[in-house]
């Protein structure tokens, strides 16, 4: 049993509380928050101690649950690890690539596990398609959201885009050898909607947008790569693949379109495939991986390196946006 301790319990931490509270692996020791007033309430609704000294929260634990502003993000979690203690830390990991860098000093002299909640490798959209992902030679991904007061604080580029930097990052895996962006602030003094283009040495091109500013919600990323096409749909959680294939007697499809590409005498088919989706909470099942590293003494899911490569990208295209917003002046 790993008793665990939550640093936040705002919108966010109420629900990774809810969570923490399936999870037979974790016993929650308690919580901190600096709303007095919401501590009550959380106290009456989940039937857990709020700690008003944070240190003797961090004491009691084996582990940290930090779902804070990003801000506060270094802060608690430095503090954690300097007390051995593993710590889960949400998107994105800290406020600044500096900071990252300390942070994974810190947590290697420490020897515990770190997870980063990039929350979208869980989802079961996306899980369902990594079987299908090889070698994407094009990536295009849209994460719009309508204006909410939650977030504002941190440029769009790490409140959304970064969750797609993230799973670009980590099914391309190779390095970005040219970076182009802009975007524009329209309510906020940050950027509120960027585009990114990232092309990379093995030359994989992603190309990705980011609101918080849209009538609608979209949350899609589509992966072009030799004879096949992969739609993931984080939102309504659904995978489409569409695959070319050279025809044989054993698997020839009548029903399915058949033609033969430009410059070839080979007839081939398309096929449609839709994975069964199973509906699972992505937030516990992260939370479940950091116990399982913990307990099974394996490399986090997410780990520490994840989360400081998002947050580079994620710094580099901002200072293009900054750039791009400072010549329009």
């Amino acid at each position: 049993m790993i008793r665990i301790g939550v640093i936040g319990a705002g919108h966010l931490g109420k629900i990774h509380i809810r969570c923490l509270k399936s999870i037979p692996e974790f016993a929650i020791v308690g919580f901190y928050d600096n709303d007095a007033g919401n501590c009550r309430e959380v106290e009456a609704e989940f039937g857990i101690n709020c700690f008003e000294d944070i240190d003797l929260l961090i004491n009691a634990s084996d582990a940290i649950d930090i779902v804070t502003p990003t801000l506060s993000h270094f802060e608690y979690a430095s503090g954690a690890l300097k007390r051995f203690k593993h710590v889960f830390i949400e998107k994105p990991i800290v406020a600044t690539p500096q900071e990252a860098q300390k942070l994974m000093d810190i947590a290697a002299e420490a020897n515990v596990k770190v997870q980063v909640g990039h929350v979208e490798r869980f989802n079961p959209a996306f899980t369902a398609a990594i079987p299908h992902i090889s070698k994407p030679m094009f990536i295009e991904a849209h994460r719009l959201a309508g204006f909410k007061n939650r977030g504002n604080d941190i440029p769009v580029i790490l409140d959304l885009m970064i969750h797609d930097i993230d799973i670009v990052l980590h099914t391309v895996k190779a390095n970005i050898r040219k970076l182009s962006a802009s975007g524009v602030a329209v309510i906020n003094s940050s950027p509120d909607i960027a585009n990114a283009r990232l092309e990379f040495d093995n030359g994989c091109v992603a190309n990705l947008t980011a609101s918080r500013i849209s009538m609608k919600n979209m949350r899609k990323i589509r992966f072009f790569q030799r004879d096949a096409y992969i739609t993931v749909d984080f939102l309504n959680k659904e995978t489409k693949i569409v695959k070319i294939k050279d025809i044989n007697d054993s698997d020839h499809d009548p029903l399915l379109p058949v033609f033969t590409p430009f410059g070839s005498h080979t007839e081939k088919q398309v096929y449609f495939e839709t994975p069964v989706i199973e509906p699972i909470n992505a937030i516990e099942t992260e939370l479940k991986s950091f116990a399982t590293s913990i307990l099974k003494d394996t490399y986090p899911a997410v780990s520490i390196l994840d989360g400081y490569n998002a947050l580079k990208v994620a710094y580099q295209i901002l200072e293009k946006v900054e750039n791009s917003l400072s010549f329009l002046e």
